[in-house]
């Protein structure tokens, strides 16, 4: 099975570079435009609403919303709205979020890992419809639903690269995205942990395992590098290769240009 081709808007880009992106990647019919939340830079849902209605075709993810940020109920609100508005084309990530920045703003936790747990199981079940009664270490929901939820429940994936996390992904929602600094044998470890703790749990299916992906956009060949790359990390166990430009050269018109070759 050909793996899902995904591309990255950096939020280092400023905000109003991506109209042009999400034109260029529905030219290129790139599969999947992903975004994210990094502090103090651009929303990330607020990025996905404005992605989405640019575009007939591409489906968007935001992976992903740090959880600390975020009451449960709120995100839930927000996701259930996008994939209304844009059926079976928003993809929510969720994750830990980096812990100095989390300090930073007052939303700090002594256990990242109880947190995410209890938000994303949270916001999982009121987007499925259900009445959310919880009274967790974090998270406390007193007979919470949704009037809206969505006929679709959209994609719900983790964030990690330990084993918990991972684990977890596997556990309770549909999928782990791995960040670009993993290693090919990351992302087979994940493949693995994440198949078991679903098979564990008693959920049928198979989990999305996305990696983010750098990829060097000066080379000339540069088609034939991604090409390259995207089936050795394919093969590794990702279903999802998420096409990453460098942080100091975030512009990914290179990485679209050369998708539209492949195509």
């Amino acid at each position: 099975m050909e793996p899902t081709i995904g591309l990255t808007f950096r939020p280092q880009l400023p905000p109003e570079e991506l109209q042009a992106v999400v034109g260029a990647a529905d030219a290129a019919a790139v599969d999947e435009l992903w975004l994210w939340e990094d502090c103090f830079l651009e929303g990330g849902l607020t990025s996905a609403v404005a992605a989405l209605a640019w575009s007939t075709r591409l489906r968007v993810a935001v992976g992903v919303l740090p959880v600390p940020l975020r009451n449960p109920a709120l995100a839930a609100m927000e996701a259930a709205t996008l994939a209304r508005l844009f059926p079976g084309r928003f993809v929510l990530g969720l994750g830990h979020g980096v812990q100095d920045w989390m300090r930073q703003v007052g939303a700090g936790v002594d256990s990242p890992m109880t947190l995410l747990r209890e938000h994303a199981t949270a916001v999982r079940d009121l987007l499925a419809g259900r009445t959310v009664d919880v009274d967790g270490r974090y998270v406390r929901l007193a007979g919470v639903t949704l009037d809206w939820p969505p006929p679709e429940q959209p994609e719900l994936l983790l964030a990690g690269r330990g084993p918990k996390t991972v684990r977890l992904a596997g556990e309770i929602a549909d999928g782990v995205i791995l960040d670009g600094e993993g290693t090919l044998d990351d992302v087979r470890r994940a493949r693995d942990l994440v198949d078991e703790a679903r098979a564990a749990a008693g959920r049928p299916g198979r989990a999305r395992v996305v990696a983010y992906t750098p990829v060097d956009t000066r080379p000339s060949d540069l088609a034939n590098r991604i090409a390259e790359l995207v089936a050795v990390v394919a093969a590794a166990g990702a279903d999802t290769v998420v096409l990453e430009a460098p942080e100091d050269a975030p512009d990914p018109g290179p990485i679209i240009e050369a998708l539209g070759d492949l195509r």
